[in-house]
């Protein structure tokens, strides 16, 4: 523990360096330096509060702090108070906590850190209003044996359209609505510009981030995890995580109305094209809602068979096809399909994909990347699953993406969210 600040001044302010230099020696076991006087009683540096609060919690005699236990300070002197107590570790990690109204007590609310050093400053007031302070600095020690939970960040470094969520995969996992809530408080999301958004748990070990709206067009975001040597559970502890960084590239959204057979494609606001397509006709409704663009193939073969279809039945298909955007792991693609030209802008006769000409599907191929939106609205189908099928999170309002968080709302998934897709990929 080490004295870092000017002390008070006069016969008060000697008594209270003996009795600070005294404390801190006896209780935290560590050198003191500083316990001079400059003279002055009018002096308007703070004085010493050393002899105004005591420590405990987490903090024993000559030992690290026990990791496991929260920081406890106390004002000491009845015509005292305690102001402010900010405590930060070496890596720049603020300890939240929670003062009295009165000023008599402050405990941390967040797990310390284990194996590392904190810096504490803690203001206080005597009772003529003068301000005092003490800043000291104290080590936890290890944690007992314990699992280390690992996240992993997606998607991977790279650019990326403006609906793209964060995903972070937990190696172990996480129920207790109050370990999940230390969870997200380790989880540090930045952008520039910044923009307002919040974690969901879609299981018990995996997390998407959204912002409110879409992400920014041509925006920096980072994600990180402070979380290492943070106690989560009993038998749990933050381990070290890479953090992630991605940019988006232009706002490019696709909009497919399913009554009047046409997708508009919409970049920075502006529309820069139309586009005559038929989606999924009786049966094999296109899903309304937001989607993500998930994948680009130039080729794949699409199979009947994979999604349920008897072979040799009516509805049977095996086909090649080209320019191929994926918008749901089932199978639904925007895609070229010279087979339906004759009904692109007049029919819906596919199986659920949105089809339009070789050429066009070849501009939209060249034009959305991973990230992108497409959107379908005025279809009969069911709406876009929020997750399992891809990236539904943009189907949820604001107001219940916040109820899958630990910090905002239960934390828990709604049922809804836990729905399995219908069709398995479709792609050999």
């Amino acid at each position: 523990m080490r004295d870092t600040e000017s002390p008070r001044t006069g016969l008060r302010g000697t008594r209270a360096r003996l009795a600070g230099c005294a404390l801190l020696v006896a209780a935290l076991g560590a050198g003191v330096t500083g316990c001079s006087s400059d003279g002055s009683p009018l002096s308007a540096e703070p004085y010493d509060a050393a002899d105004q609060i005591s420590f405990g919690g987490s903090l024993d005699e000559g030992k690290p702090a026990d990791p496991d236990k929260p920081l406890e300070i106390t004002a000491e002197d009845s015509d005292g108070r305690i102001t402010d107590v900010v405590a930060v570790d070496a890596s720049g990690r603020h300890l939240a906590g929670e003062l009295a109204a009165d000023g008599s007590r402050w405990h941390s609310t967040t797990p310390l850190a284990a194996s590392a050093q904190y810096t504490v400053r803690v203001s206080t007031e005597d009772e003529d209003g003068r301000p005092g302070r003490k800043v000291f600095t104290f080590t936890t020690g290890k944690p007992g044996a314990a699992k280390r939970l690992g996240i992993t960040f997606g998607p991977e470094a790279g650019t990326y359209g403006v609906g793209q969520p964060l995903v972070a995969e937990l190696s172990e996992p996480v129920e207790e609505p109050a370990q999940r809530a230390v969870v997200e408080r380790g989880l540090k999301v930045d952008s520039t510009p910044s923009v307002t958004g919040a974690w969901y748990w879609v299981d018990d070990k995996k997390l998407h981030f959204r912002p409110k709206d879409y992400w920014p067009a041509n925006a920096s975001v980072q994600v990180r995890s402070n979380l290492e040597g943070i106690r989560i559970g009993d038998r749990l502890r933050g381990d070290a995580a890479k953090p992630l960084t991605i940019r988006t590239g232009d706002r490019v959204i696709a909009v497919t109305d399913a009554a009047a057979h046409r997708l508009t494609v919409h970049k920075n606001g502006e529309e820069i094209k139309q586009i005559p397509v038929t989606t999924g006709k009786p049966g094999f409704e296109t899903r309304n809602g937001v989607k993500v663009v998930l994948a680009k193939e130039r080729f794949v073969r699409m199979r009947s068979t994979t999604v349920g279809i008897a072979e040799g039945s009516a509805e049977s298909y095996d086909l090649d096809v080209h320019f191929a955007t994926r918008v749901t792991w089932s199978g639904e693609y925007v895609h070229a399909a010279p087979w339906s030209v004759g009904s692109q802008g007049y029919a819906n006769v596919s199986h659920g994909c949105v089809g339009m000409s070789t050429a066009d599907a070849e501009w939209f191929f060249d034009t959305f990347r991973q990230g992108d939106l497409v959107e379908v609205v005025n279809s009969e189908g069911d709406v876009m699953e929020p997750f399992g099928n891809g990236f539904g999170d943009w189907n949820l309002t604001w107001d219940k993406w916040r109820e899958g968080s630990a910090l905002t709302g239960s934390g828990k998934t709604p049922e809804t969210a836990q729905q399995v897709a219908r069709l398995r990929p479709a792609a050999a």
